[in-house]
């Protein structure tokens, strides 16, 4: 019992610093955000109604919505949107129309997490070095600068794992939270009255008097609710239970305490609304808070690089992106993963954005859109799976997630406002990876038509070969195809220039599901050809780590021994020819054929031996 306790407390902790991360630091930027927008005119009534409009955003959106109903959406204990989506998607297959246009918005959805993945560290970073400037103005020429070198150390580290600093992420969060809690008291201390913002009267006579302000502020207001897509992503590390504890026992308490003790600085001195959280601390603590505030920003950052290494894993194994290098940083953690190109790729987008926007606050125009209406899509999409899925009444279903739709559509409706003035940074993100996502999906289903259309089926074939059947040399061999039931080309290349065929021949097909995790026991699906040959599919979720040699291993005792020093692996290494007609527009093509070329090797990703692969060229027109 006691070590159940423990490992809950642990678990707790771990979420504390990396679910947490993101919402925590917000405090930072969103209160300055809706009173430095201008809209709304400086009057202690207006206080009132923005504290209650931010405290019932944090209870609407993440208490109720992401803690109370979306955890309930797990996918074998996963989480995050490609999760949701392959439910989604599982739970509409007998729709197949429906089933495409609900892949399509989960996958743009998915692609917008990379805008976001851009705007959040950007504006946390940013947002916690601009506390030198309440130090002194003269800091003000240092802040770009420093931001970015604490970035470039940041993603520098991504190649080391962040196990070993990793354990150091909560206890710091803790601290963040503790502090920024105790920041806030001694201002509510001398204004208790502020504690009646509270009361959702307040937020509800704001939006009745000012229902235009309400609106335009909606923009700024989400601001408190960054990284709440976090909660849902990482439930998987971390499991429901201490995510949902964190949040009520810690987090939340701590924000209300904060945005609370800003509301009340406020009261007693409107000038501080420049900065109102490094306002309300006194100045012997500005440096220590600025430095505590730029550990918990990076802290953040981390967690959102994290998901965005996982995401873009999930999102290979489901076909949607190409191979690419992915390195495992830990030897125990299979989830410690990096991606080289993922990695700076988001550095040099995040650069970018700091040196356009150059200020939190700019930044703050751009963010919104991406994260609005990924929240909006998470909405759409537990509908269905707890309409399909579940099979829970219609009324039920549309009673429980109408009402968030509506708020997400008017957070995403007044973050629309924002458009022009940075808006379409993270959309133009979002719209680069869509297009990339899809065309490699796409592009991938025109290969396996174009294949097909030349395929010969496999049985009839080693039928024919058996015949009078070539020289047997000692051995496996393991051909790798795309499709069940056909001949690989890399057999029949074998077959016409060495004219010899192996003792044993396996013919692979790698196939991933839109579950998280597929064990042991369902790893493989063997049909025995006869005369030594087997057709094997290995069945893969899009969380499991693919390894064919580790996987026909399980072919022990099924009549096939595998002996690694005499076993090879033929590839067929295609050449993507686009041409004009059916299929993708040309443009799609070509960017399909190049994203084919610089793939990673399938080998690498297979984890096959390099000293006993053998690819076989060939060309393949789309």
């Amino acid at each position: 019992m006691s070590s159940n306790k423990s490992s809950l407390a642990a678990l707790t902790l771990g979420a504390i610093g990396v679910v947490y991360g993101d919402i925590g630091t917000s405090v930072l930027y969103a209160i300055k955000e809706i009173f430095g927008s201008g809209h709304v005119p400086f009057t202690h009534a207006n206080v009132y109604g923005v504290l209650s409009i931010v405290f019932w955003t944090l209870t609407v959106i993440v208490s109720l919505k992401y803690v109370t109903l979306v955890l309930r959406a797990d996918n074998g204990g996963e989480g995050g949107l490609i999760a949701m989506l392959a439910l989604a998607s599982q739970a509409v297959k007998d729709k197949p129309e429906l089933r495409k246009w609900l892949l399509a918005i989960g996958i743009f959805g998915t692609s917008l997490f990379y805008g976001d993945g851009v705007i959040t560290p950007a504006i946390s970073v940013l947002s916690a070095v601009e506390g030198l400037e309440v130090v002194s103005p003269h800091f003000r020429k240092y802040v770009v600068p420093i931001t970015l070198v604490v970035l470039f150390a940041l993603f520098f580290v991504q190649k080391r794992g962040t196990g070993g600093i990793g354990k150091f992420f909560g206890p710091i969060t803790v601290l963040w939270f503790l502090s920024i809690a105790l920041l806030a008291v001694p201002h509510i201390v001398g204004h208790p009255e502020i504690l009646g913002a509270l009361s959702p009267h307040h937020a509800l006579r704001f939006m009745w008097e000012q229902p235009g302000t309400t609106f335009i502020i909606l923009g700024a207001v989400v601001l408190c609710v960054t990284g709440g897509e976090a909660l849902y992503a990482d439930m998987g590390h971390f499991g429901k239970k201490p995510i949902r504890l964190a949040w009520f026992s810690i987090v939340m308490p701590c924000l209300t305490i904060n945005y609370f003790g800003q509301g009340a600085l406020l009261l007693e001195d409107p000038e501080a609304v420049k900065n109102p959280f490094f306002n309300m601390a006194p100045d012997w603590a500005l440096l220590p808070l600025v430095g505590l505030a730029t550990m918990a920003t990076v802290i953040a950052s981390q967690a959102l690089i994290s998901g965005a290494f996982s995401v873009t894993k999930q999102a290979i194994q489901l076909g949607y992106l190409p191979r690419l290098n992915i390195r495992h940083t830990s030897v125990s953690d299979t989830g410690q993963i990096y991606i080289p190109f993922v990695n700076w790729g988001l550095f040099t987008a995040i650069v970018l954005a700091v040196v356009m926007f150059k200020s939190s606050s700019n930044l703050a125009a751009a963010y919104g859109i991406a994260v609005t209406l990924d929240m909006l899509i998470t909405t759409v999409l537990t509908f269905f799976v707890i309409r399909y899925g579940w099979k829970y009444p219609l009324a039920l279903c549309v009673a429980a997630t109408g009402w968030f739709f509506l708020v997400d559509l008017a957070f995403f409706s007044s973050n629309l406002l924002k458009l022009f003035a940075g808006g379409w940074f993270p959309l133009l993100i979002g719209g680069v990876v869509f297009t990339l996502m899809m065309t490699w999906k796409q592009g991938r289903a025109l290969m396996a038509k174009a294949q097909q259309a030349e395929a010969i089926e496999l049985d009839s074939f080693l039928d024919a070969v058996f015949m009078d059947p070539p020289t047997r040399v000692a051995g496996t061999a393991v051909f790798l195809t795309a499709d069940t039931g056909t001949v690989p080309n890399a057999l029949l290349h074998n077959l016409k220039h060495n004219k010899v065929l192996h003792a044993q021949n396996l013919f692979v097909t790698v196939r991933s599901h839109e579950r998280p995790w597929i064990g042991l026991d369902k790893r493989l699906e063997v049909n025995a050809l006869g005369h030594d040959c087997w057709e094997v599919v290995i069945h893969y979720g899009f969380k499991n780590d693919p390894d064919v040699p580790k996987a026909l291993e399980l072919m022990r005792g099924r009549g096939c021994e595998l002996e690694p020093m005499l076993t090879s692996y033929f590839l067929s290494r295609d050449l993507v020819v686009p041409t004009l007609g059916e299929g993708m527009a040309l443009w799609r093509e070509k960017l399909f054929a190049q994203m084919h070329h610089n793939a990673g090797a399938a080998a690498e990703f297979l984890n096959l031996p390099a000293n006993a692969v053998i690819e076989l060229g060939s060309k393949l027109e789309i």
